[in-house]
C-alpha cells in the first residue's frame, strides 16, 4: 500500500547501485524537507527512543475512519531529517485509517534500510513508525 511519492524513492534506490549513493540520496531528501518551527518542538512532538532530537507534528484533516492523515518532522540529524522525509512519502496522504494499516518495515526493507543503518538508528526509525501509527490510530478513533 505503499504511496506513489514513495515508489519513487523505491525506484531512485533501484537506480542508485552503490549504498553511499543512497546515503547520500537519503541525505537530500533531508535538506529539502522544511524546518519545523522552533515553537512546536517540544515534549508533546518529541519521539522518545531515537539517539538524536526528532520531533513529529500530525496534521489530520477531516475526522473519523476517512481522515487524511499527513505529517511534519524535523532532526537535528541530516540523516534522520532524511528518514523522516522518506517516512512523510511512506504516510503522507493516506487516510488514518490506511496510514495505521501501513506495514512500514516491510515497505522500508525494500530499500534495504535495514541492512545500512546502525542499530541506534534502526531504533530510532522504529520509535518513529510507531509514534506514526499511533497517530494515525487515534485518528481513526
Amino acid at each position: 500500500m505503499a504511496t506513489e511519492a514513495f515508489e519513487e524513492i523505491v525506484a531512485t534506490f533501484d537506480f542508485l547501485d552503490d549504498w553511499e549513493d543512497r546515503y547520500r540520496h537519503v541525505i537530500e531528501l533531508g535538506k529539502a524537507m522544511p524546518a519545523l518551527d522552533e515553537a512546536v518542538k517540544v515534549p508533546a512532538t518529541k519521539v522518545e527512543g531515537c539517539a538524536s532530537q526528532v520531533w513529529l507534528l500530525p496534521r489530520i484533516e477531516g475526522k473519523g475512519p476517512g481522515a487524511r492523515f499527513d505529517f511534519q518532522g524535523d532532526s537535528d540529524a541530516m540523516i534522520v531529517r532524511g528518514l523522516i522525509a522518506i517516512l512523510h512519502a511512506l504516510y503522507s496522504g493516506l487516510s488514518v485509517t490506511e496510514a495505521a494499516a501501513v506495514a512500514a518495515q516491510a515497505e522500508l526493507a525494500r530499500l534495504g534500510l535495514d541492512e545500512h543503518l546502525s542499530s541506534q538508528r534502526s531504533n530510532g526509525l522504529r520509535a518513529m513508525v510507531g509514534r506514526l501509527r499511533k497517530l494515525a490510530s487515534e485518528a481513526a478513533g
